[in-house]
């Protein structure tokens, strides 16, 4: 597969499979014309045909046969199901990308064959702004040219990481449920500014801007955290009384629990789908 003869097929056209179809065009990694996607809902397929000017089908046994890069997009009860019904279909040209969470590449590959080229992808929802983190494995015959490709997938609606599949759990507790941390975040910080007087429009956007300028200037500067918070905090100012008032309601530990509850949970699911 090279990229000039790269055809996607996704099985899948929710929110997190149409960002990828509208990134991947966007970004020329794919025209409409070499996309296909499948899904349940004739309203999903209309509106992806539509805004994407892709060909949809409520056949996914047609997604395998016009594809070579085949993203599974669907619920992972839906997942496991689907399986048998595309496996026939699936030959050695075919890369299958898996998005959905709890389900272990070695379930993958035991419903379409132990030598499929199978890599798993943990996104979050920011990919439905181009900002989305992801982190992949390979497994079954996929190959580093493989591994490649994906991160340049995924790249193009925001960044991607290569881990091993044992870190998938902990990957959903941090990134994947991680957004939600961060709106709770935005929403507290929001509250606060109402609290001392602020409008709730002016106080939320506020909030929101310094969230993204604080995470654009740790990704750009490589800084540690620790060294941008103490640029902030200066002797006896406003800033250290904050970060004090924080430390003594224990926010970081808050934080570090609510990952450790949510991998725990993703384990679980992952053992429930098994």
């Amino acid at each position: 597969m090279t990229e000039t003869n790269r055809r996607f097929g996704f099985v899948g056209a929710g929110k997190m499979g149409t960002a990828l179809i509208h990134g991947i065009v966007k970004a020329g990694l794919a025209s409409p014309a070499t996309v296909i996607a499948s899904d349940v809902l004739a309203d999903a397929r209309d509106k992806l045909r539509k805004d994407a000017g892709v060909r949809v089908t409520d056949s996914n046994v047609e997604v395998v046969k016009s594809s070579n890069v085949i993203v599974l997009a669907v619920y992972p009860q839906v997942l496991l199901e689907l399986l048998p019904e595309i496996a026939p279909h699936l030959t050695d040209v075919h890369l299958v990308v898996s998005i959905a969470a709890g389900v272990t590449t070695q379930q993958i590959l035991n419903g379409l064959g132990a030598k499929r080229r199978v890599v798993r992808v943990m996104p979050n929802t920011p990919a439905l702004v181009g900002a989305g983190a992801a982190a992949y494995c390979l497994a079954g015959s996929a190959t580093p040219d493989d591994g490649r490709f994906i991160a340049e997938m995924f790249g193009v609606v925001g960044r991607a990481w290569q881990v091993e599949e044992r870190h998938l759990d902990a990957v959903t507790g941090l990134s994947g449920s991680g957004p939600a941390y961060v709106f709770t975040i935005i929403e507290s910080l929001s509250d606060g500014g109402v609290r001392m007087g602020l409008p709730r429009a002016v106080a939320t956007a506020l909030a929101a801007q310094t969230v993204f300028g604080a995470a654009k200037m740790l990704i750009e500067t490589g800084l540690h955290p620790g060294q941008l918070k103490d640029q902030v905090t200066s002797p006896g100012g406003t800033t250290i009384a904050g970060v004090h008032a924080l430390e003594r309601g224990g926010l970081r530990g808050v934080l570090m629990n609510a990952v450790e509850a949510a991998t725990a949970r993703s384990t679980e699911l992952g053992r429930d789908s098994r």
